[in-house]
């Protein structure tokens, strides 16, 4: 599970095992808790995150729609995904 990012205690992976897997989402882990976020919108698909961790992700998700949405096609293409900058 890659990770592709980590910054004020999120850490988010893109599985490429789930490439084929839509819609195109992260998995976040802050200490203990975890979810999954769609790239497309923010929404939350699964799992809970602390409200202020919540919205720190949902602002990084915003900032970096277009990379994630390319991270996504290369998870798709079986190569590497690249690291993307935190806030």
């Amino acid at each position: 599970m890659p990770e592709i990012c980590r910054f004020r205690g999120l850490r988010i992976t893109m599985y490429s095992g789930e490439r084929e897997h839509p819609p195109p989402h992260v998995h976040v882990q802050v200490g203990s808790q975890r979810a999954v976020y769609q790239i497309a919108d923010g929404s939350r698909m699964a799992g809970a995150l602390p409200v202020p961790a919540e919205k720190r992700l949902r602002q990084w998700l915003a900032l970096n729609q277009t990379a994630l949405e390319e991270n996504w096609r290369l998870a798709r293409l079986e190569k590497p995904l690249v690291r993307i900058p935190p806030l």
